[in-house]
């Protein structure tokens, strides 16, 4: 065990401006993807161009931003929304939602699918592996902002909080989101490691005194990305990333 160091949730400050370091993993996951799409773009026979993935990056940013934060409001935020309609906007205030940016970036995706005249499905393949460094790196962020904390546990590897030793389920989150992530996976994992995380004061355990908003979430990406799985094995059609 160890004690949780409480770091300055601000990285850097320059007069009244204020750089903290969750906005930064924000900044590490773009980069991080837009590194990992020019890769990919750039192996023999691909049909991507550095111009698509830099304009595919844009669509995601905007997606990620946009529906992140609109799903933390409707999911965990909703009285925010009937106090003050306009605190949607104001995103450094904190408050985003993976599920609810996953939602905008299928949204994004599918317009950069049509608007590049390119099959949806094979749009959703090549930016899989994408997400894998943003997300890993924003669950650092949520430990270093100190958010999210796990259940009280007497594990040897817990954290101590105030006094008290709990779960990093932040960092349990950083590996198997960011590590070994797939669709699929990051469902499974997202709803196991709930099992260890506290839920958000405001909601609570929704029902049967264990099932988490989280968990509700989650549960439509396992079903989704098994059925896509079954969809693509059975079709064996090629894809049209590469020419």
């Amino acid at each position: 065990m160890f004690v949780y160091p409480n770091p300055d949730p601000v990285a850097l400050s320059i007069g009244p401006i204020h750089v903290r370091w969750y906005g930064f993993m924000y900044l590490v996951g773009f980069l991080g993807a837009w590194w990992l799409a020019r890769r990919r773009a750039s192996k023999p026979g691909s049909s991507w161009t550095p111009t698509d993935v830099d304009d595919l990056i844009f669509y995601c940013t905007v997606g990620v931003i946009l529906g992140g934060r609109l799903g933390w409001m409707l999911f965990y935020g909703t009285e925010r929304i009937l106090a003050d309609p306009f605190g949607v906007l104001r995103i450094w205030d904190g408050g985003m939602s993976f599920h609810g940016g996953l939602i905008g970036v299928l949204a994004a995706l599918a317009m950069f699918a049509n608007h590049r005249d390119r099959l949806i499905a094979d749009v959703f393949d090549f930016t899989a592996p994408l997400p894998a460094i943003g997300f890993g790196a924003g669950r650092i962020g949520n430990f270093i902002n100190g958010e999210l904390w796990g259940k009280p546990t007497d594990v040897p590897w817990a954290v101590i909080v105030d006094g008290v030793a709990r779960h990093a389920s932040q960092l349990y989150e950083a590996f198997l989101e960011g590590l070994v992530l797939f669709l699929v996976c990051y469902g499974i994992f997202r709803f196991a490691v709930e099992f260890v995380r506290v839920p958000d004061e405001n909601r609570g355990y929704l029902f049967l005194g264990w099932v988490t908003m989280g968990q509700i979430l989650s549960l439509p990406m396992i079903i989704a990305g098994l059925w896509m799985l079954a969809v693509a094995y059975r079709r064996r059609e090629p894809s049209g990333n590469y020419t």
